[in-house]
């Protein structure tokens, strides 16, 4: 599973995954087409975490997950909400500028990490209306499986229409 390599690459990224709508059957789907790729990608547990502005929608810790990992779903949940674009991207951001991202912003590193796995979900005509995060990989994976899975669930929802 591989990240994009640089902040431009992750933009065009979310520009491709662009939903019609997110609703809690949505959210579903998307959870389950993930959690059909983690064992396909790797033996390692994931947490998956989606929720919109107002509350979750889907959440599921596989075994072998642990409050830690819901830990880190928040710090990078948190980077999304205030920012806009996947951890990764704004990571990815501050590196390509030579900042560190916790000097920079002076946000608490419990609260914030731009570590991969957090992707922004967007709705067509509405911008970003919730959060798709995964935890237990290194952050690159957590990154390339949130957006494939997501990607899976665009492309199966797309062709049932």
């Amino acid at each position: 599973m591989n990240a994009p390599v640089d902040f431009a690459a992750c933009v065009a990224e979310e520009a491709r995954l662009v939903l019609d709508h997110l609703t809690g059957l949505d959210a579903l789907g998307i959870g389950l087409a993930i959690l059909e790729l983690a064992p396909l990608r790797t033996p390692k547990p994931v947490a998956i975490h989606i929720e919109n502005d107002d509350h979750p929608l889907f959440t599921h810790f596989m075994d072998g997950t642990n409050v830690v990992n819901w830990e880190w779903i928040g710090r990078k949940s948190n980077v999304v909400r205030r920012f806009g674009h996947s951890s990764w991207a704004v990571g990815l951001e501050h590196r390509e500028k030579g900042l560190d991202f916790q000097a920079v912003t002076g946000l608490d590193p419990e609260h914030f990490r731009a570590e991969g796995g957090a992707i922004p979900l967007v709705v067509r005509g509405c911008g970003r209306v919730g959060i798709l995060t995964i935890s237990g990989l290194e952050g690159t994976e957590d990154h390339a499986l949130a957006v494939e899975g997501l990607a899976l669930w665009l492309d199966r929802n797309r062709s049932n229409v």
